[in-house]
């Protein structure tokens, strides 16, 4: 069954772990970022723990490959499961974050193509290709690819094979939980679930469409 993984970008903490406590019941995994790991600290990761729901590091990490074994150690201490990185970056780069999770007992996925409009300027012609397959070629789990654009899906499909991918930009982006649902192992969800005003019912509506 495709996994429903719910982007907790919320900024104040206590609204956050209310959305979170609600809705893990019906969730496969959440996804912090930025917005609420800034806002709250790192230390979050430990605290959300108690909700037995695996925590993506979603800081798309892109820098030199010592700077990324830093961050993605810091990452897995604090007690996530996976890491998402940028493959733009080239090869070394992103093995620096495939061995730590490795080492870690964890998971690594590259983003290959994202999921808004202006993606499309720099991640098309071929290098979001090339992004997925460097992605095999270092061991990673998976990648991240569009929800907004399920024919880019399946053509990064082709590269991937059976490597997990986790697809972002379902409902407030446009994109269709139904179609993408299909296509790959995972569907992020953001707004759509944490600005309703009852998310758990929001939940139900993605859950009825994942594959079985």
């Amino acid at each position: 069954m495709t996994e429903l993984i719910l982007a907790l970008d919320v900024t104040e903490k206590k609204k956050a772990f209310s959305i979170a406590e609600a809705c893990a019941p019906h969730l496969d995994a959440i996804k912090l970022g930025y917005p609420l790991i800034l806002s709250g600290g790192l230390a979050i990761a430990g605290e959300l723990e108690e909700l037995d729901r695996p925590l993506i590091a979603d800081f798309k990490v892109a820098d030199i490959p010592n700077t990324n074994r830093l961050i993605a150690e810091q990452v897995f201490d604090a007690g996530f499961s996976s890491i998402i990185c940028h493959g733009f970056t080239g090869k070394d780069a992103v093995q620096a974050c495939v061995d730590v999770a490795e080492d870690y007992g964890g998971a690594c996925f590259v983003v290959a193509e994202m999921s808004h409009p202006g993606a499309t300027t720099f991640f098309h012609g071929g290098t979001a290709e090339k992004i997925a397959a460097l992605s095999v070629e270092c061991g990673a789990d998976g990648i991240i690819a569009p929800a907004t654009r399920p024919e880019r899906v399946k053509e990064l499909r082709k590269i991937v094979g059976q490597r997990k991918i986790l697809s972002p930009g379902v409902g407030a982006q446009g994109g269709d939980a139904a179609t993408v649902a299909k296509l790959v192992d995972g569907i992020i969800v953001g707004r759509a679930i944490y600005e309703a005003k009852d998310p758990v019912t929001a939940i139900t509506t993605f859950s009825a469409v994942r594959k079985t």
